[in-house]
């Protein structure tokens, strides 16, 4: 009778703990999942050498540093193929928490912040915080205390910017998406001092002879303060596999052979920083921009008439639709619209970069000219429907022959602004890693270390097209007034 109740204590009672953590492990299938799929997704920012940055190699553009080689052997050891997908900082935590990417590795630290939205690997490397700052400006900034209350540039989101705010008195601190124009903004004095990780300042500094080195000074917890890569809470398999990878990579060495292989390709980076020397990366990004504005037209054009018509619609909820639709997006920035269509319609549907790029600005390119061609059918003169009604035409023929062609005429200047705007305002799918002139134009500043010469190129190349556009545009409206 003992025995009996004893194995029933055992069985009722005491595996009750063990049975909950057995069926949660059970339903974190992380690394099930990515062996199955066979390749791991890593989300990183490129612009954060040694960490990872892009050269040029045979031709092609590809990320390189310590991060990817480390995620390089982590896949090794996993069994499975990298695939590396580029965006902006403040998108590869954004990625991994919505499912577009299974890693971010962007040099992150696991501040107790971030450790609330993802879950993180042990620390893979520790290299410390820096200043940058202008060698001119040498013998005025020699440590922390030197440069309070005064303006301190970081990445927006990192580490560097909340120890800049927090530890540094009165210092403003200016934030940037990326590196790149942090280091155009220290040598061109719009700020004293950048706060970074000491390989990167490390880095900068042996490629760029304006710029130079101090420690931070911080005391800080290395827990808090090193780099590790980011998963999506739950993946508690994969971490555990992850972890097991980075310690026999660390005990191996391998991250500073990592950091001395990064500081080969930067040396090869700078060996010819002409601007014809890149000009594969200017053409490919005007190839996707040109992509990207003339699909992004026909739909807008598409959606914006049906949003006419349904606005002149006498059906109320047709006319409700439209009103609701152009005041959201006109409503919205451009910018969250590109994030909403890639991170968030992606946790449905997992849409490529470039793909919910062209779907978003043609979402907002509909709503402009659903207002411009709304415009033109008022600006057409009543007496017109009237004459067609007399005539015996239909509503619909009436709306097709006789005010849509006279409402185009009058609409076409402004039509042809919205087509060339278009151009410039799909720049803005470069924050999700599409590589149009904006991306390019990033790649060729981080491989190059010149701040101004590549924004220049770009900026001639952006008129150059709309030039074209506009000429192009002029001589259809020269064709539209003088037919009969």
């Amino acid at each position: 009778m003992t025995l009996c109740l004893s194995l029933l204590f055992l069985f009722t009672i005491q595996p009750s703990h063990s049975i909950t953590t057995t069926t949660a492990y059970a339903a974190d299938n992380s690394l099930q999942r990515i062996k199955d799929r066979g390749k791991i997704i890593m989300a990183t920012s490129p612009d954060y050498p040694p960490y990872e940055f892009q050269v040029s190699k045979h031709g092609k553009s590809q990320v390189v540093g310590m991060d990817v080689d480390i995620m390089k052997q982590v896949a090794k050891d996993l069994g499975v193929k990298l695939v590396v997908k580029s965006m902006s900082f403040s998108n590869v935590l954004v990625a991994v928490e919505t499912g577009k990417a299974d890693v971010a590795m962007s040099g992150i630290n696991p501040t107790p912040e971030r450790r609330q939205s993802v879950d993180f690997s042990k620390i893979y490397y520790n290299g410390g915080q820096s200043f940058l700052i202008n060698k001119t400006d040498a013998g005025k900034y020699t440590n922390k205390a030197s440069l309070a209350h005064k303006i301190i540039g970081a990445q927006t989101g990192t580490l560097q910017y909340n120890l800049a705010k927090s530890k540094i008195p009165g210092a403003k601190v200016k934030g940037m998406d990326k590196n790149t124009d942090l280091v155009l903004a220290l040598k061109t004095h719009k700020i004293d001092a950048l706060g970074i990780e000491t390989p990167s300042a490390e880095a900068y500094v042996k490629n760029d002879p304006d710029l130079k080195m101090i420690k931070s000074g911080y005391n800080l917890n290395k827990n808090d303060t090193g780099s590790a890569m980011a998963l999506k809470k739950g993946s508690g398999t994969l971490v555990a596999a992850i972890n097991k990878s980075i310690t026999k990579i660390k005990a191996k060495g391998l991250p500073n052979q990592y950091l001395a292989q990064a500081g080969k390709y930067m040396k090869v980076n700078t060996h010819n920083t002409s601007m014809m020397h890149y000009w594969t990366y200017f053409a490919k990004g005007i190839e996707y921009t040109l992509i990207i504005s003339a699909i992004s037209v026909i739909f807008g054009v598409l959606l914006g008439t049906i949003l006419a018509l349904m606005r002149f619609s006498k059906s109320k909820l047709l006319h409700a639709i439209s009103i609701a639709y152009v005041e959201f997006v006109r409503g919205t920035p451009l910018m969250v619209q590109v994030m909403f269509v890639y991170f968030g319609i992606g946790i449905v549907v997992n849409l490529p970069a470039l793909l919910s790029g062209i779907i978003a600005v043609s979402l907002n390119s509909g709503a402009y000219v659903e207002e411009i061609i709304r415009g033109g059918i008022n600006s057409v003169d009543k007496g017109q429907t009237e004459a067609s009604a007399s005539l015996g035409l239909a509503k619909t023929d009436t709306m097709r022959f006789v005010v849509l062609p006279q409402a185009l005429k009058n609409i076409w200047p402004a039509l042809g602004n919205e087509f060339v705007s278009l151009i410039k305002e799909s720049s803005i799918v470069s924050i999700i890693g599409v590589t149009d002139l904006i991306y390019q134009l990033n790649i060729v500043r981080a491989d190059t270390y010149r701040g101004v010469m590549p924004v220049f190129v770009a900026m001639i190349i952006y008129f150059v097209m709309t030039f074209i556009l506009t000429r192009v545009l002029n001589y259809f409206e020269g064709r539209m007034k003088h037919a009969k």
